[in-house]
């Protein structure tokens, strides 16, 4: 499935209305970030991004980030808006006696996806930032050959210049990056490398202790890592996120959550879809047995290999 084969995928969509952004600000913004997130934000430059998540104790994802440097003890992290609310609260939580405060700045900024001639950066390392005036883009994974960015400004920041893209086809673009994000119906259903984070720049295996990070070592070190995420498409009209996949031999137990969708233009839906490793070979199906069934196309990156 190309993505540009019969609708164009180039342009600046309007203000992604299903992401938010949450502020943390003050001395300990990076180090307090550092402590509770899976990357490493006390390295950070003001040229890069990270990827990063949100665990629980059990290692399970609970919001997944694009953080960004907005200026010296200001880091933006740009997540889900249906899982805004709830991570501030429980980051909150944690800040205790560093020197951080913690706030929901959707409303003061916007969220917008570059694609093709209008995702032009200075710098085309993934997850490099390029300042545009006012504004930071983000390199973000291609989909199908195609550069992505993420425009990231204050509230009233002119637009930048491009064709029209509707948010339908960006999203649908997420998901052919191969690059997932968390949202509220598969909350705490994954641990990174299920979602390939470890793969695609969303884990640090070299930084301090935050929650769950053993749990996410053991995974990555020992060899036990059973479930991976997956390119599919299916002819269904609607296949959304939490949705259960299984093999159409085995009724009774699921071998896999679809974790987000999206409409694909030449008709069914495409969608990331965490899966048992040894089913990956298997006739899927979405919902049950009998369910729709999913085609797995290859992932736009390697996979890193556990130890």
């Amino acid at each position: 499935m190309n993505l540009t084969a019969s609708v164009p995928f180039d342009g600046v969509t309007p203000p992604l209305q299903h992401l938010g952004v949450i502020r943390v600000q003050g001395d300990d913004a990076a180090s307090f970030l550092h402590g509770q997130l899976t990357q490493d934000f006390a390295l950070q430059k003001p040229h890069e991004a990270r990827l990063a998540a949100f665990l629980n104790a059990k290692g399970r994802m609970q919001a997944s980030f694009i953080g960004v440097q907005w200026a010296k003890d200001d880091i933006l992290l740009v997540c889900s808006r249906d899982l805004l609310a709830q991570t501030l609260k429980r980051l909150s939580m944690f800040v205790l006696r560093a020197k951080a405060k913690l706030s929901d700045a959707t409303v003061a900024f916007e969220v917008r996806g570059l694609a093709g001639s209008a995702a032009h950066t200075t710098d085309t390392a993934i997850w490099s930032i390029s300042v545009q005036g006012e504004a930071r883009l983000v390199r973000l994974y291609p989909a199908d050959g195609t550069s992505r960015a993420l425009w990231l400004a204050p509230l009233g920041t002119p637009a930048p210049e491009g064709a029209a893209l509707t948010p339908e086809l960006w999203q649908r673009g997420e998901v052919r990056s191969g690059i997932a994000t968390l949202s509220l119906p598969v909350f705490e259903a994954f641990v990174p490398q299920m979602v390939n984070y470890e793969s695609v720049g969303g884990v640090n295996f070299k930084k301090g202790c935050y929650p769950g990070q053993e749990v996410v070592a053991r995974s990555q070190f020992r060899g036990t890592l059973k479930r991976r995420t997956y390119i599919a498409h299916s002819s269904t009209d609607a296949l959304a996120a939490g949705t259960e996949v299984f093999s159409a031999a085995d009724a009774e137990q699921p071998v896999g959550t679809v974790v987000q969708s999206a409409v694909a233009p030449q008709g069914g839906i495409d969608a990331l879809v965490s899966l048992q490793i040894a089913s990956a070979q298997e006739d899927l199906r979405a919902g049950s047995a009998s369910g729709p069934q999913l085609v797995l196309e290859p992932l736009p990156y390697e996979l890193l290999a556990d130890i």
